[in-house]
């Protein structure tokens, strides 16, 4: 009988199951096994490649931290100096300041107190 007509009577034609010898290991490559291996590795090492860039975000995290804190300190300093700026701009400014130096104006006269604790 053909081929052609074996398959026209619904017979399939299957190769025969090979004879194994009884307590000896089997040669074949267990590609299931193989392949959640290898996906296990390609996972970690995937896993591997986030560490890096992981890393360089905290830091830059923390140098953002940092340096919003100095920009604070410098406000503070700015915000003093401009408060510093108009009283010494004012009227008055250089007499105070020459007064602080210890400076008169001409015909005053000058007196030094000694002994004050």
């Amino acid at each position: 009988m053909s081929a052609r007509a074996s398959a026209a009577r619904g017979y399939r034609l299957r190769p025969a199951p090979r004879a194994r010898k009884r307590g000896a290991s089997s040669s074949r490559v267990r590609w299931d096994r193989l392949g959640r291996v290898a996906l296990v590795i390609v996972l970690f090492a995937i896993l591997a490649s986030y560490i890096n860039p992981a890393v360089n975000f905290i830091d830059a995290w923390r140098d953002s931290r940092a340096e919003y804190s100095q920009l604070r300190e410098l406000r503070d300093e700015n915000a003093k100096l401009r408060e510093r700026l108009t009283a010494l701009d004012g009227p008055g400014a250089a007499e105070r300041a020459a007064r602080r130096l210890g400076m008169v104006e001409p015909g005053e006269g000058s007196y030094v107190i000694r002994g004050l604790d």
